[in-house]
Parts: C-alpha cells; sequence; structure tokens
C-alpha cells in the first residue's frame, strides 16, 4: 500500500504544477513510499487506468515544470457520479493505491469524498486528500485558492492597460471576466487602479442582481463625467430571478457538456452589453473583450505568493496523509497582514458548497469594492506588480482661441 496516485482536474491555472511537484517531492522525502503516479486527465485518466510513474522524474525537470503554467497531467471537465468514483476506486485498489490526491475545486473534493467513502465501505486502507485549487476562489473555509491570486494579478494588470489605452483614446470599455456565481476574480480589476479617477469605474458582480436599465444609467452618468468608461463585468452576472443575462439577451444560447449556458467562451455577453450602449445611450466608440481562458494560465503574470503557497498546499497534503489519520481537503487560513497557514477540513465541509463575496468586500452602489477587499486581495498578487504614471502638463497659454 505504498503507492500514490495524483490527479488534476478542472480548468488549469497558473500554478497548479506548484502542488502537483509539491506532492511528488515530498513524497520522496517520506521513508515507505515506492511509487508516485500521475493520472493523465484527471479522474478520466483513472477509469482508463492511464498512468505514468513521477517517481522517475528528476527533481529539475520536476522544478521546469512546476514553474510552468496550465495541468502538466492533462485535466477533464468530467462530473463523476457515484459509479464514475466505484470504477475508479476498483482501479485504485487493483494498482495497491494506498494514497490518493486530487487537486482541484468544488468538483474534485466531491470526488474524493465518494471516493473515501467506498474505500471504507470496502474496508480498504485508503487515504483520501483533497489539494484545492481554482481561480474562481469559491472553495468555503478558505482564505483563498491556489491559482486566484495569479489570475487574478492577471486581471487587475489587464484593466489597468485597458484603463491607460481608454483615457488616451476615449470611449467606453468593457471587459468579461470568468466567474459563474463567485465574483473575486472580477473584483480584482479594482487593484489595477492608481488615480481616483481611474478605471474599471464599474464593476458588476454575481453577488448581486444586474439591471440593464440601471447599468445603462451607470454608464451614461461615468460617462458624462469623466468622458470616458472602463466597466468590469463577471461571466455570472444575473436578473433579480437568477436568469443569466446572457439568457436575457441573446437568442440563442450554448450549453457545455453538463448543460450550463455558455456565459462568455463565445465574446457573446460582452458584444450584447456594447450593442446595449451603442443602441441606447449612443456612444459611438464602445469596445468589449472577453478574458476567457487567458486569465488561467498566463505566462509571465505568475504571483510569487501564488506559487509559493501552491507548493506548500502539495508539500502539506502529504504531510496530513502520512502523520494524520482521516481524510479530508487542506486549507489556507490567513494570519496576521498577510502570512499563510494550513488546515485539514472534513471533506464533507468542503464538498460540493460554493463561497460567494462577502457583502463587507462589495461596495453600497453594488459596482465597486471596498477598501476591505483591497487589503485582502493585494498581499496575494505578490511582489512586482507594474505601476502606471501620468504626466503633470503645464498648459501653455492659447495664441489664437482666446475664448
Amino acid at each position: 500500500m505504498n503507492k500514490i496516485l495524483v490527479a488534476q482536474g478542472g480548468g488549469p491555472t497558473a500554478v497548479i504544477n506548484q502542488s502537483l511537484v509539491g506532492v511528488v517531492l515530498e513524497a520522496r522525502r517520506h521513508k515507505g513510499i515506492d511509487r508516485v503516479y500521475g493520472a493523465r486527465h484527471g479522474v478520466r485518466g483513472i477509469v482508463n487506468e492511464d498512468f505514468v510513474d513521477l517517481t522517475q522524474e528528476t527533481s529539475h525537470n520536476l522544478e521546469l515544470v512546476a514553474a510552468t503554467p496550465s495541468s502538466a497531467l492533462g485535466s477533464t471537465r468530467d462530473k463523476p457520479d457515484a459509479a464514475y468514483c466505484h470504477r475508479m476506486f476498483e482501479v485504485m485498489k487493483a494498482h495497491g493505491i494506498g494514497h490518493f490526491f486530487n487537486i482541484g475545486g468544488n468538483d474534485s473534493s466531491d470526488v474524493v469524498r465518494i471516493v473515501a467513502q467506498e474505500a471504507r465501505d470496502a474496508g480498504y486502507p485508503l487515504r483520501c486528500i483533497h489539494i484545492p485549487k481554482t481561480i474562481d476562489n469559491d472553495l468555503v473555509l478558505n482564505d483563498h485558492t491556489p491559482g486566484f491570486p495569479s489570475a487574478a494579478r492577471f486581471v487587475a494588470q489587464a484593466f489597468a492597460g485597458a484603463n491607460l489605452d481608454n483615457a488616451a483614446l476615449p470611449g467606453v470599455y468593457l471587459g468579461v471576466v470568468m466567474g459563474r456565481h463567485a465574483g473575486f476574480l472580477t473584483a480584482a480589476a479594482a487593484l489595477g487602479k492608481k488615480f481616483a479617477d481611474d478605471g474599471p469605474h464599474l464593476i458588476y458582480l454575481p453577488e448581486r442582481s444586474f439591471d440593464v436599465d440601471r447599468f445603462l444609467a451607470d454608464v451614461h452618468a461615468v460617462h458624462q463625467r469623466h468622458g470616458r468608461c472602463v466597466i468590469a463585468v463577471s461571466e455570472g452576472i444575473h436578473a433579480s430571478d437568477g436568469t443569466p443575462m446572457i439568457a436575457r439577451l441573446a437568442q440563442d444560447l450554448e450549453r457545455d457538456a453538463h448543460g450550463n449556458v455558455q456565459l462568455s467562451g463565445t465574446g457573446a455577453l460582452a458584444d450584447l452589453l456594447c450593442e446595449e450602449i451603442k443602441g441606447k445611450l449612443g456612444i459611438k466608440r464602445v469596445r468589449g473583450d472577453t478574458f476567457g481562458y487567458l486569465q488561467r494560465s498566463f505566462v509571465g503574470c505568475v504571483s510569487d505568493v501564488d506559487q509559493r503557497e501552491a507548493r506548500e498546499v502539495g508539500e502539506k497534503a502529504v504531510q496530513f496523509a502520512m502523520w494524520g489519520d482521516r481524510d479530508g481537503s487542506v486549507a489556507i487560513q490567513r494570519a496576521g497582514y498577510y502570512a499563510a497557514d494550513y488546515s485539514l477540513l472534513p471533506l464533507e465541509a468542503v464538498a460540493g458548497k460554493t463561497r460567494t463575496m462577502e457583502d463587507a468586500f462589495i461596495s453600497d452602489s453594488g459596482t465597486d469594492v471596498t477598501d476591505a477587499f483591497r487589503l485582502y486581495l493585494r498581499p496575494l498578487l505578490g511582489s512586482g506588480m507594474p505601476d502606471a504614471y501620468r504626466l503633470r502638463p503645464a498648459p501653455v497659454a492659447k495664441v489664437l482661441n482666446h475664448g
């Protein structure tokens, strides 16, 4: 029973490989571990017995992989039910797996919970640990999750750049950011602001209902005040009855393999909101972007804090498995102004639950964040955040146009 199996699930991130390498290198330090296997393409690789022997990787190459964004083992969007998890357990039992580590978000934690129960019911000694990962930052009982800080850094920097562009050539700019239920990543756009009149001037989150008429009034007011407007919009914005705005605005809807409405993958939401602005406010220069996959694994835009913590949750997972006597989900807790500590939570406390932004992080207007959110996020973005500056022009008196 001295074999470890590790898998990666869900959307890739800039630091998920740090967690993978943390598991492998920490496992090598523990006497009695014979092999560390990796499942290719997540849980699908487990049912297909598609394993690679990570024990044979050199430490040098592992470190190079750790610093590389995306999921080195490959991932999957499969959402296993009980029967699927039973097949996974049977494969693990056949291969003599004694420790199972699954790196991922809500769905991945639930898979670990079901597999752990399968093992208990069968009287099989399998230690199951969930390692947190999600750019949405929506795992409950975690201060934050690995992957989110680097994605937030990208969003903050992207909006800082969009704001500079918009200031040079004024108009309306709208960027749609990932986040079906939680607005943390969209809210990160606020960290790109330096001066009071910088964008984003408006931020729309799924934690608040979205009304098109109020949205247009907000945009009009900002455009009148500044002569321009930069807007950050979460893909998960919805009407007061819970209907996604993309469903309200679009005639034809795309759905993913699980039946979920495709919120931002097509760029439709940005296009539709821009058309509303142009058509009803008469503003000619209106541009929209959908960040899509760019925010997940953008090379060269990685938080060093995120890298360190992603490595440490992998290491702590192995330590909890080897020295503890229970299954669980590794969680990051905050200490002081900023330091990270780690705990092992019961799988039932995390699996299948979704965290959303706390009210204290959202302004009373519902279109901005509070200083509490800025203080929460800033230390996670890491060192070396770029900054933007302005000229201090000294106006020259007009000669011909006195009036």
